[in-house]
């Protein structure tokens, strides 16, 4: 899928270089009403929810920022809000996640926009909507626009986030794009309502699919004449890109290229709100950080494919879009061996347990075992080789160079930890390498609740680390034999020996 696998792993590593992104657009505060159903009202033919939790969350264009802010980068956001206390949440939220929020400006004659949504059973029943889409005020335009001028010159990139609730009309997008196309700066639009000519000139609009239909009057159903359409409409508005999100049959990218098509990478559906926030924050960090468009769309796919999988509005975290790409790669086989793709199996606890979780939802049994592994040889081998039988996925918790000196002294281990990982990696049958710092891995085991935990039958099962804990999530101990006359410790006296004269 990638080009440059090993690149990209160290770019969302490093959250992208950090680039700079301006979020200019509609602000709202999205909350939640979690409870449970049990019978209908006497008063009327509606469910009664007994409510038991209240949660809130930034929507919106802010919903745009945390996901940015989520993935690394440096993020101001410029919108308007009102006087009242779902302001000073959404406020608190963006200032608790890192984002300037200097250029946040208030109008007291509006009400915050808030959507509220009542959840029971991971269905949504009910959505309440508190808001004012009427244009925003001349004063309060020509201070966005002071706004947005005084931070483009420490800017990488500019999101618009259109929610048709007042703040983009077409004077504000004609004169931000101007700005930003004169500074050399891409931007980025979620595109709201029919007339997409108020986004003239921008660099990649992404529109879904209903919302490139109602902009171009071609019947929905309609995905060929669709897409033309959006071929079109890319150059009536001299834009460089049309990314057009297309629900379950995944996305499209409309570019000088011709049309190119992307699979959905979804593997469960609970929620599509604020996956189209995902998707904008994740093609523009990784465009503006080089990445081409295409790239950039491949990678934002798979981070709506991701978020989908969550219960309301949610943000994609840096191990969980970590884990969406290396799980692409390894299952069609892209890793690079020979030049060192390798260690990208090596990871840490917090990019690994999105990656099993997804491997959970795609109903691979998880296999886990742990060692020194310091020389590896024959016996390491025919012992993995074993162990991978009992699953689709084998995953090594592999003591780090403290913990094998605790356990075998100072003059072990031979070779370091990260030589040890990198070995071990590249083999075809392992599929993670995590390095644990304590003296045994239950940490890790229970963290990860493997469905098998493996360990040499020279151990009695009493004596396996995790075989209690195993037990309480229903898993399996597997005990393997070992090859005969097979020991790093012999290899190591035998090197010695070598090395003083004696054979």
């Amino acid at each position: 899928m990638f080009n440059d696998p090993n690149r990209l792993i160290d770019h969302i590593r490093s959250g992208f270089n950090r680039q700079r992104v301006i979020v200019i657009g509609d602000l709202m505060l999205d909350r939640y009403l979690w409870g449970e159903v049990s019978r209908i009202s006497p008063e009327a033919p509606v469910p009664i929810v007994r409510v038991q939790r209240d949660t809130a969350v930034a929507g919106g264009a802010a919903n745009v920022a945390r996901n940015l802010a989520s993935l690394g980068a440096q993020v101001a956001v410029i919108g308007m809000t009102g006087d009242d206390a779902a302001a000073i949440e959404l406020r608190q939220q963006l200032t608790a996640a890192g984002i300037d929020t200097t250029a946040l400006l208030t109008d007291a004659t509006r009400p915050t926009t808030t959507k509220t949504r009542v959840i029971s059973q991971h269905q949504q029943m009910l959505r309440l909507d508190q808001e004012m889409t009427q244009p925003l005020s001349a004063a309060a335009l020509a201070q966005i626009l002071s706004a947005t001028a005084a931070k483009l010159a420490d800017c990488d990139a500019i999101v618009l986030s259109d929610y048709a609730k007042g703040v983009l009309n077409t004077a504000i997008c004609q004169q931000v794009i101007a700005q930003a196309r004169a500074a050399a700066l891409p931007v980025l639009v979620d595109p709201k309502g029919t007339d997409f000519g108020r986004y003239r000139g921008a660099t990649v609009l992404t529109p879904n699919r209903a919302e490139l239909a109602a902009a171009t009057g071609v019947a929905l159903g309609d995905l060929d004449k669709l897409l033309n359409a959006a071929k079109g409409l890319r150059r009536e508005l001299d834009v460089t890109a049309v990314l057009v999100t297309l629900g379950e049959l995944g996305m499209a990218l409309c570019d000088a290229d011709g049309v190119r098509r992307i699979p959905a990478r979804a593997r469960e559906v609970f929620d599509v709100s604020g996956a189209g926030d995902t998707v904008i924050a994740v093609f523009t960090i990784a465009h503006s950080a080089g990445w081409s468009a295409f790239a950039s769309a491949q990678l934002a796919n798979l981070g709506g494919g991701v978020v989908v999988g969550h219960l309301g509005t949610a943000q994609l975290t840096r191990p969980e879009l970590l884990a969406a790409v290396l799980n692409e790669i390894n299952s069609e086989n892209q890793i690079d061996q020979a030049g060192g793709g390798q260690i990208n199996k090596v990871c840490s606890l917090n990019e690994l347990l999105p990656l099993v979780q997804q491997w959970r939802r795609q109903g691979e049994r998880i296999v886990f075992t742990n060692g020194c592994f310091d020389l590896l040889h024959a016996g390491h081998v025919s012992y993995l080789e074993q162990a991978r039988q009992h699953g689709q996925r084998l995953i090594i918790g592999l003591n780090s160079d403290h913990s094998v000196q605790q356990l075998k002294g100072e003059s072990r281990p031979i070779v370091t930890e990260q030589d040890r990982a990198q070995v071990l990696a590249a083999l075809a049958v392992v599929d993670a390498v995590v390095i644990f710092n304590q003296p045994t891995p239950l940490e890790l085991i229970v963290a990860l609740q493997p469905d098998v935990l493996v360990k040499g039958a020279d151990y009695r099962p009493e004596q396996v680390v995790g075989a209690n804990e195993i037990k309480a999530w229903n898993g399996q101990l597997v005990l393997i034999p070992l090859l005969a006359g097979r020991s790093s410790s012999a290899l190591i006296a035998r090197l010695s020996h070598t090395e003083t004269g004696i054979e």
